[in-house]
């Protein structure tokens, strides 16, 4: 294979997934600059990819869809139950997405095929 039949095949699928994830939480995260700000978010899914995974979901002080990287959150809070996070943050909101996951899919309900 040479460079130009390279340039011609076909683009990849993209590889990002996409996991729902409800909930409302607040973060101190840590962009770009180095600054550090509090949000709340109301989460819509985690963005799964290659070297990154994306917290994504409306900021509530802005009305707007944020997508924070989850290496640059510092400390999570759930809202609903006070639970603070400061290590292992996307291990946790991985498991939460899987929890809410098996919740809204119970194993003994069947769909039809």
């Amino acid at each position: 294979m040479d460079f130009h039949s390279f340039l011609q095949s076909p683009a990849p699928a993209s590889a990002w997934r996409i996991v729902p994830l409800s909930g409302t939480f607040e973060v101190v995260y840590e962009d770009a600059r180095g600054a550090w700000t509090t949000r709340t978010l109301d989460a819509r899914e985690l963005k799964l990819g290659p070297g990154r995974t994306l917290l994504g979901g409306t900021d509530r002080a802005h009305g707007l869809y944020r997508g924070l990287r989850a290496d640059r959150i510092r400390r999570l809070t759930d809202m609903r139950s006070g639970q603070r996070i400061e290590a292992g943050i996307l291990d946790w909101l991985l498991a939460r997405a899987d929890a809410q996951r098996r919740a809204s899919h119970p194993r003994g309900t069947r769909r039809a095929a």
